[in-house]
């Protein structure tokens, strides 16, 4: 039998909360999602003037960084053509996302969910979802 982590939905606030405050500081409203181990959603928000695209997108970077177990960006990386992994995008219906923004949620070492933001540009994206894991550690200590 196997024994799951997974995060709740307290914990999916925290993870909001870090990341809607970055996403403040820096003046780019978000679409951020969080998902459990499996990649499917926990809790979701879009900040006010978060970019209607970006919903999806957000989920999407969200279910790939846990799914996966890997950053988005780890997968731009070896999305180019004549890398044996390009068209990895195509996956699930079209759900692996290799657009930085989405990253793991790692308690103890294990995947506990996922975490993804899109409106900004990859690297603000990533930032706020960096931001996210921050606080969600420092409030988890």
């Amino acid at each position: 039998m196997l024994t799951i982590k997974r995060l709740d939905i307290s914990e999916a606030r925290l993870l909001i909360a870090g990341a809607a405050e970055k996403a403040q500081n820096i003046g780019v409203p978000m679409c951020i999602a969080i998902v459990d181990e499996s990649g499917n959603l926990i809790a979701f928000e879009r900040m006010d003037g978060g970019k209607t695209s970006s919903v999806i997108v957000a989920q999407d970077k969200a279910f790939t960084a846990a799914a996966a177990k890997k950053a988005t960006h780890d997968y731009n990386t070896v999305n180019v053509p004549g890398s044996l992994a390009f068209g990895i995008h195509t996956e699930v219906g079209g759900r692996i996302s290799s657009v930085g923004g989405g990253l793991p949620v790692m308690v103890n070492g294990e995947v506990v969910g996922g975490i993804g933001l899109s409106s900004g540009t990859p690297q603000q994206d990533m930032d706020c979802a960096q931001a996210g894991l921050d606080f969600f550690a420092a409030q988890s200590a």
